[in-house]
């Protein structure tokens, strides 16, 4: 693969780290080889390692440390990368227990490991950049984990597009990334359904002051509920939801406010956009922003339904279906009756094992923090109203906070 470096178009935008501004521009230069397995202590060292990519077309793999265990450090100088760790004191590096020629330009992402141990897809800075032409300006918050395809996609954005600032939230900082964010002017945020969820159940009123003018959603099935309730909160905002992954790209984007996505997007082929089928219940995608070695139909390994004029992802097809005594039981969907109640942040159903039927629906819930006590009981009458009899949890336990992972997922 041959590359052809330009400089970046944003290195003028503002980006915002640990509460103070600077530019790309401003940004140290680490020296880094190539190829690169970088592990990022910071998010300050991860925006750096990138920039450095934009500007010199280097072979990267970027990620937090904590992602990449002792077992794949070795695959990664096998594969002949030099192992790089970044942090305040500068980079260290271990060089590949295999040396090749690096492969200019390309970029590598490791898979969210949601299903297995994570896996390395390639990709280009190009292929990475599904927005193009003038966009409004925006100030971005990226509260996402280094490496990830949702952070490469808001640092991608920022890098090549004028007018497009950053404001980076590390872990220790999400819980009070509503009041960040409104300090620096935040009017655009993309994020998981969990972490809208767990913002809303912590701190409404201070979510309600960020100035947003674009929220978006991805990383996990996107339900009616939290739309809606974002949707209250900014009542003239673009709310839109976004089915990307590693391997297809950004292949579904979603502006009209209801869940799923239109059923007549089925089987249409538009020149230069994702092709999307249903073999089975698994979604099938064609995507021209797809990784190396994956054009052409890919099985996503996601299960969807068709309800009225809507294709909904219900979850993955290994842990949605639950079969309770012969009938099977979308976890979805059954997720989706849960957190239409009024009284419900957060809800994640899986089956568990049972006598005679082999397996029964249970289920986790957060209420919200405020209104009248919510009880095992009051939730199974709303779930029997609304489902058939072998999908109604037998079981519900509640919690008090929303748990999230460094994916900002919480394998619902």
């Amino acid at each position: 693969m041959t590359i052809t470096t330009s400089t970046p178009a944003g290195l003028d935008n503002r980006v915002v780290l640990g509460g103070a501004a600077r530019t790309w521009r401003a940004l140290p230069a680490p020296a880094l080889p190539s190829p690169a397995a970088v592990l990022a202590a910071g998010s300050a060292d991860a925006l750096a390692a990138a920039r450095q990519h934009a500007e010199h077309g280097t072979e990267l793999l970027l990620s937090t440390a904590h992602r990449v265990d002792p077992a794949m450090r070795d695959e990664l100088r096998e594969a002949g990368f030099a192992l790089t760790t970044l942090d305040a004191d500068g980079p260290v590096t271990v060089p590949p227990t295999r040396p090749r020629p690096a492969e200019p330009g390309r970029l590598w992402l490791l898979t969210s490991g949601s299903t297995g141990r994570p896996k390395r897809v390639g990709h280009t800075l190009e292929s990475l950049t599904t927005v193009r032409g003038a966009q409004p300006e925006r100030t971005w918050l990226c509260p996402y984990a280094p490496g990830t395809y949702a952070w490469w996609q808001v640092v991608t954005l920022s890098l090549t597009q004028p007018g497009q600032h950053l404001v980076v939230v590390d872990p220790d900082e999400l819980d009070e990334w509503p009041a960040v964010a409104a300090a620096h002017g935040v009017d655009a945020a993309s994020g998981t359904p969990t972490f809208w969820r767990r913002t809303l159940h912590r701190d409404g009123t201070a979510l309600a002051r960020v100035p947003l003018r674009q929220l978006t959603l991805g990383g996990e099935p996107v339900d009616q509920a939290v739309l809606d309730q974002l949707r209250a909160v900014f009542p003239t905002a673009r709310i839109s939801w976004i089915y990307a992954s590693s391997e297809v790209g950004a292949s579904i984007v979603v502006h009209d406010g209801r869940a799923g996505f239109p059923v007549d997007w089925l089987d249409r082929e538009v020149p230069g956009r994702p092709r999307l089928s249903v073999d089975g219940e698994e979604l099938v995608v064609s995507s021209p922003y797809h990784g190396v070695g994956l054009d052409g139909p890919v099985r996503t390994g996601d299960r969807v339904q068709v309800v009225d004029d809507r294709v909904l992802i219900t979850g993955r097809l290994d842990s949605d279906e639950i079969n309770v005594g012969g009938s099977k039981v979308s976890a979805g969907l059954v997720r989706g009756v849960l957190t239409a109640h009024p009284r419900v942040a957060w809800a994640r159903v899986t089956g568990r094992r049972a006598p005679v039927l082999g397996r029964m629906v249970v289920a986790e819930v957060v209420p919200t923090p405020s209104g009248d006590p919510l009880d095992e009981a009051t939730l199974v009458r709303w779930c029997a109203d609304r489902l058939p009899d072998y999908a109604v949890p037998r079981r519900i336990r509640m919690f008090t906070e929303i748990p999230v992972k460094e994916t900002l997922k919480s394998d619902v």
